[in-house]
């Protein structure tokens, strides 16, 4: 099966088991290498993630866990995506990803390395950085709700209510040799931030009293969104 007939079977999916949405879909850039760094609260997230308007060559980062579960690693495989071994330096991943975003591809990955059982933000990792850093490319945030319940809701009947929101594109990054690793940190906090202000206080976890992220509420006040539905 070829990806693109894979996104209409999950849209066509996600419209009658759920109420999905997207917002910000005017800052995804409708061309070239993209890095889209997300939070990670379930496994619906891979799904919804792939949906992202405008990006029909949407792929992703996906952690070699979920070769273990057929229906997964058989989604995973249709839809192009890249296998991580989060345990090692996986450096032909990197390199996979690196050819995805040079051929002008988006992708996805998660800054905080793994799944949040609690839906609440853990510390990003410096990869993303690194990987925009390599391949010269943008990052974009997205802010992932209501994902964390879906599977359970969708087993009761109910249609639990998805919002994808994508946030102001942070251009690629450059680095100097002096402060390398203070650099690293910086951005990345400036990408979990990013993250954390579309989201609902509760999602904060890690990031809660960071000033950054208490700077972009104080800006966000102000600004209004509107959902595209899926």
């Amino acid at each position: 099966m070829k990806p693109h007939k894979l996104r209409r079977i999950i849209c066509w999916l996600l419209r009658r088991l759920t109420v999905t949405g997207f917002k910000g879909v005017e800052n995804i850039p409708l061309t070239g290498g993209l890095l889209i760094a997300t939070n990670h609260i379930s496994r619906m997230d891979i799904p919804v993630l792939f949906l992202t308007p405008n990006r029909p060559d949407m792929t992703a980062l996906v952690t070699t866990k979920y070769l273990k579960y057929p229906l997964i690693r058989w989604f995973i495989i249709t839809a192009q995506g890249i296998w991580l071994d989060r345990e090692t330096a996986d450096f032909g991943a990197f390199r996979q990803a690196v050819e995805a975003l040079n051929k002008g591809k988006a992708v996805g990955i998660a800054p905080e390395g793994t799944r949040s059982e609690n839906a609440q933000l853990r510390e990003g990792k410096p990869g993303t950085v690194l990987l925009a850093l390599r391949a010269g490319v943008p990052i974009l945030p997205v802010a992932l709700t209501g994902t964390e319940e879906s599977f359970r809701k969708i087993l009761r009947f109910q249609k639990p209510h998805i919002t994808a929101e994508f946030g102001t594109l942070i251009p690629a990054p450059k680095l100097d040799r002096n402060n390398r690793e203070g650099q690293l940190q910086l951005l990345t906090d400036e990408i979990m931030c990013q993250i954390a202000v579309m989201l609902p206080e509760k999602y904060h976890g890690f990031y809660a009293n960071h000033p950054r992220l208490k700077e972009l509420l104080a800006e966000s006040r102000s600004q209004n969104t509107t959902v595209s539905p899926l």
